[in-house]
């Protein structure tokens, strides 16, 4: 793993770093470079890493920073996120709250866990369980905190779906607070934490299956697989084991081996077209590629008008698997085109370099314009 600066102590000058020493539940540690803390491999060194143990920790460590004017970077898993690098001038609240908990509430299964949880782990035990809801989600890196704030979803069904509360720290007024879904503004692949600052999710509840069926199998290719129909429901255990096959073959599932996997996950949401816009989008594919794969072109109904493939966009624009070259530092994918990935040397400068290039070149040639999905600190595209 390569990384622009060295490990290196905390900044033991802050005033404010050293009181948050002595709070019940929070660790000062040594300030990590974040290239060695999130999965796309790249990321400077910031002024203090303070590890947080419990929800209280977490809110009090924001809630101290915050009065006291120091940027602050609240750090899960750290699979959506691209670093600059160099010294970075940010406090890094690391939250590691990771305990579970299953309870009966008016006849609805619900899970509780800590938001520095890893996500997957927590899929795995609901299924191991026997419990259905989360399966279709198997294999996404990152924390169950950050599930809400993405929305995350895969293979037909998104966090929205199962999500029961959020309990979180509001920055602004300084409450900790528990609030339902509807207080989220969820949306595909957003909320209204994304990207706001406006809160810090502490501890997330979901809605489970405890009589251990999946949630309905609405994705095709996972229907094919599982040998189901559209709409019917299964064994979780199947579904995660095939959801995870299928994430693998991908480069989704992270692996140190495996250097497809050193990524943020899909760089860029599916963009949503308008209705209007939809047929000057297929001429525009079919003077490219001709009629027939403008009819072809994978499009769904959605909010707003019409989602479209960014992945099949950016393949057909000229950007294919393992694009630019082999001996490049950040480069596409070599299992699919949707994430970008470092070759062990990349900065902050080479992955935005590549996503700025694929994301005009989709412009121009269909003009359709990508969003990047992750979180940006100290640079932007």
């Amino acid at each position: 793993m390569s990384s622009s600066v060295p490990a290196g102590p905390t900044d033991s000058t802050d005033p404010v770093v050293r009181a948050l020493a002595g709070v019940d539940g929070v660790s000062v540690a040594p300030a990590t470079p974040l290239a060695e803390l999130t999965t796309l491999r790249i990321g400077g060194r910031p002024r203090a890493l303070l590890e947080c143990a419990t929800a209280e920790a977490v809110a009090e460590a924001t809630r101290r920073l915050d009065a006291a004017g120091r940027p602050v970077l609240v750090l899960g898993g750290g699979s959506n996120l691209v670093v600059a690098g160099g010294e970075l001038d940010v406090v890094v609240v690391a939250v590691r709250n990771r305990d579970v908990d299953y309870r009966d509430e008016g006849g609805a299964l619900i899970v509780r866990a800590g938001a520095g949880l890893t996500w997957d782990a927590l899929v795995a035990d609901t299924v191991e369980r026997g419990y259905g809801g989360l399966e279709c989600l198997s294999g996404i890196p990152g924390s169950v905190g950050a599930t809400p704030v993405q929305n995350v979803g895969a293979y037909g069904v998104e966090v929205a779906q199962v999500l029961h509360r959020v309990r979180w720290f509001d920055r602004a007024t300084g409450v900790d607070e528990w609030v339902t879904p509807d207080a989220l503004g969820l949306a595909y692949r957003t909320s209204v934490l994304k990207n706001t600052g406006r809160a810090v999710v502490l501890e997330v509840e979901f809605r489970l299956d405890r009589a251990g069926r999946s949630e309905p199998i609405r994705y095709a290719e996972l229907a094919g697989r599982l040998g189901v129909e559209p709409g019917e429901r299964t064994d979780p255990a199947v579904v995660r084991r095939t959801v995870v096959e299928l994430r693998r073959g991908k480069g989704m599932v992270l692996d140190d081996d495996d250097e497809d996997t050193f990524s943020a996950g899909s760089f860029f949401t599916n963009p949503v077209v308008r209705d209007e816009d939809l047929p000057a989008v297929r001429s525009r594919v079919a003077g490219r590629l001709g009629e027939g794969p403008a009819e072809q072109m994978p499009a769904f109904a959605a909010d707003g008008g019409t989602k479209l493939s960014a992945g099949w966009l950016i393949e057909r624009a000229g950007f294919g698997k393992g694009y630019p070259s082999s001996s490049s530092p950040a480069r596409l994918s070599t299992k699919h085109t949707l994430a970008l990935t470092n070759r062990g040397a990349a900065t902050a400068d080479d992955v935005i370099a590549l996503a700025r290039e694929v994301r005009d070149g989709v412009r121009e040639a269909f003009g359709v314009e990508l969003h990047p999905e992750p979180v940006w600190v100290g640079c932007s595209i």
